[in-house]
Formats: structure tokens, sequence, C-alpha cells
């Protein structure tokens, strides 16, 4: 119960980071570094780009690029990976 308040300090802060942030607006100078700096946060903790794309309102490419400048060792693309065991069973017979 006394996390209450640091969650709503933390969705106020995101609400007004959004706020700040419309989209397709510039994001320059320490607005840009807060934003780069929360986001690579949220990545390293296991959001997708996809995700945080939606939750600040801005596309999958400018949160790649935001990543990519803040040196975030970006994840491989998720689901199956087709024809990677097969190839690899056929090395080994």
């Amino acid at each position: 119960m006394g996390d209450h308040g640091k969650l709503t300090d933390h969705l106020y802060e995101e609400a007004r980071v959004a706020e700040t942030l419309k989209k397709g607006s510039r994001v320059t100078g320490a607005a840009r570094e807060k934003l780069a700096a929360d986001l690579k946060k949220k990545y390293d903790s296991g959001a997708s780009i996809r995700a945080l794309a939606e939750e600040t309102g801005r596309s999958y490419g400018f949160v790649h690029r935001m990543l990519s400048e803040s040196g975030v060792n970006l994840r491989g693309r998720g689901g199956a990976t087709r024809g990677k065991g097969k190839a690899a069973a056929a090395a080994g017979s």
C-alpha cells in the first residue's frame, strides 16, 4: 500500500512526458535525453519497441532510433525461428 504514491507519481510523469511529446513534434536537448533514458530502461526491463511506441505515441522507427542512439543492444525478433532446427539437424548427420 505504501507504493501508491510512487505509482501515482510514475503515472503522472508518464502522462506529462507523453503530453510534451506530441506525435511528430521534435524532441531535443534534455527532453530527448530523458526520453531516451526512459525508453532504454523500459526496453531493458522487457518492453517491446511496439509497446514503447504505443505508450509514447511515437512511431516504431522513432523508438528504434532512440534506443539505437542510446547504445541499447536490440533483441532479435521473437517467435519461431523457421528452418534453423532442420538445417542444424541436417548438418549434424
